[in-house]
């Protein structure tokens, strides 16, 4: 991994992990102490980030954290709606038995994850809430990988860094012991994918991502009105 692809890889961590607030300014020289490397790695990853959203730049005033807002969150919940709608019809009339092998497989390891971390009496540790987040991710990337469209596969993968950093500002902030059983969701769509019946899972996973942003918005809604 080239020296700019680390820089890239922390700094996005970061940023969706909210080490840095949204419109805070990201400073040169502060990130050249903070990550060790110099000015030309940090343009690079900045300039990726930007092309993926999570940062913004202005003429003379270089770049910053983009904003979160319930606007652009619905914004990006819709559109992956969408499009993960669309590659998951295709990926179940293309997928193959290796597909169903490794889609049943994450799918348990999420599962495992999500039992081990609701029987905890603890408060969930960031190593504990990284892997959760991996395994969510990994679940999702894999109900849609037989699609055949690398376009649909990269436009999914953006709407999820998206939509991730406002799941993560949010989980964060709140219990993770909501109305919602999100496990009982997944397995729903799991069920649905495996008899190959493309209108139930795609509707169970626009009911999935729908009540998602609704409870992001409840979130952002509270933030703002403790903030004001």
């Amino acid at each position: 991994m080239t020296l700019s692809n680390t820089v890239y890889e922390k700094l996005r961590a970061d940023i969706i992990d909210g080490l840095f607030a949204p419109h805070q300014p990201l400073r040169l020289e502060q990130l050249k102490q903070q990550y060790g490397v110099g000015f030309s790695p940090l343009r690079e990853a900045l300039n990726r980030l930007q092309g993926e959203r999570l940062v913004v730049s202005a003429l003379q005033r270089g770049f910053r954290v983009s904003s979160l807002s319930v606007e652009e969150m619905w914004d990006a919940v819709n559109s992956r709606i969408f499009v993960e709608g669309e590659a998951l019809r295709r990926s179940i009339g293309l997928g193959d038995d290796d597909w169903e092998a490794a889609l049943v497989a994450s799918f348990h390891a999420l599962s495992i994850i999500v039992k081990r971390l609701g029987q905890a009496d603890r408060e969930i540790d960031k190593d504990s809430f990284d892997e959760l987040e991996r395994r969510h991710r990994e679940f999702h990337a894999a109900l849609i990988s037989a699609c055949g469209s690398a376009w649909l596969l990269d436009f999914a993968e953006k709407l999820n860094t998206e939509t991730e950093r406002y799941r993560v500002m949010a989980l964060r902030s709140a219990t993770l012991r909501h109305e919602r059983d999100v496990e009982a969701e997944h397995k729903a769509i799991l069920e649905a994918t495996l008899r190959r019946d493309a209108d139930a899972a795609s509707g169970l996973l626009r009911d999935h991502y729908h009540a998602t942003g609704q409870f992001l918005e409840r979130v952002l809604r509270d933030r703002v009105a403790r903030a004001s």
